[in-house]
Parts: structure tokens; sequence; C-alpha cells
């Protein structure tokens, strides 16, 4: 057996495991948001904070799962590229990009806020 063919053989196995990692990553995450969400909402009606946070968790599982599914696709495509397999690469890293984009943006702003909210309650001497 040649090398092309068994690096094709092994991406054959390797692919569809890392998909299912992603499918199980994704999964386990929605679970957690599921339930964390419910209880936030049941105990802290006006908790915008904590439900904040629960969504934030919720997008790095995403972004987890995502960078596991284009990890697949990369060893997919490096095989046999078609153009439906590089468009679906494409599509999946620009996916990823911009939920990256969003979580850190409301990450920072999470931050800022709970900055804010510190220093509002230190209490200032005279």
């Amino acid at each position: 057996m040649i090398l092309s063919e068994w690096l094709s053989r092994l991406t054959e196995v390797s692919a569809p495991i890392i998909d299912l990692l992603a499918l199980v990553m994704i999964l386990a995450g929605t679970l957690e948001a599921f339930v964390n969400g419910i209880r936030v909402m049941l105990s802290h009606p006006e908790g915008h904070y904590a439900i904040r946070s629960v969504w934030m968790r919720h997008a790095r599982w995403l972004i987890a799962g995502l960078t596991f599914q284009l990890a697949a696709d990369i060893i997919e495509t490096s095989v046999a590229p078609s153009w439906d397999d590089v468009g679906r690469l494409a599509a999946i890293a620009l996916i990823r990009t911009f939920l990256n984009y969003f979580l850190e943006r409301d990450a920072r702003e999470a931050r800022e806020l709970q900055h804010e909210g510190q220093t509002a309650k230190v209490p200032t001497t005279l």
C-alpha cells in the first residue's frame, strides 16, 4: 500500500470521528445551556448578567464544536478537494470567525459592566 492510499483511508476514518466529537460538544453545550438557562430564569427573574453568562458559555461550546468541524473538513478537503468541499470549509470558517468576534466583543462588554458594578459598590471615604 502506498502512502497516499494509507493517508486516504486514515482520513476516511478520522474525519467522521472528529465530526462526531463536534456533535457531542455542541449537544453537551446546548443541553447545559438549556438546563442552566431554565435554572437562572426561575431563580433570577431580573438576572440579566446571569443569563448572559449562560449564553456566553453556550457560545464557547458552539465555537469549540465548530472548530472541530472545521478540523474534520480540513482533513477531508486535503485528500480530495472539490468545490463543494472548499465551499463548505469556507462557510464553516466564516461562521466560526463571526461567532468568535461577537463572543469576544460580548466578553469585553461583560467585563466592563462587571468592572463598573464593582467600582460603584466600593465606598469612598472623605
